[in-house]
């Protein structure tokens, strides 16, 4: 029987993200692609955050529930969940 999945085992979704200030995701990491700001609400908090300079191909180990359009301008941003 399968185990249910927890915080700590690996992604086993990735999906590809067009920042939105509306549209609500769940996340264990964020892939950015190509590299700059990145707007994101944390999990469990309302006020957004920018992540000034993110580089290229970065993984960052963050859960949000939203990539914001306002502030972003990282770009080919993915989930992993």
């Amino acid at each position: 029987m399968d185990k249910p999945a927890t915080k700590h085992d690996p992604a086993v979704r990735i999906d590809d993200v067009t920042p939105s200030d509306s549209t609500v995701l769940t996340s264990r990491a964020i892939w950015v692609g190509t590299g700059g700001d990145l707007a994101v609400i944390p999990g469990g908090q309302s006020t957004a955050v920018t992540i000034k300079n993110v580089p290229s191909g970065c993984l960052l180990p963050l859960q949000v529930s939203k990539v914001m359009s306002t502030n972003t301008t990282a770009s080919n941003i993915q989930v992993w969940n």
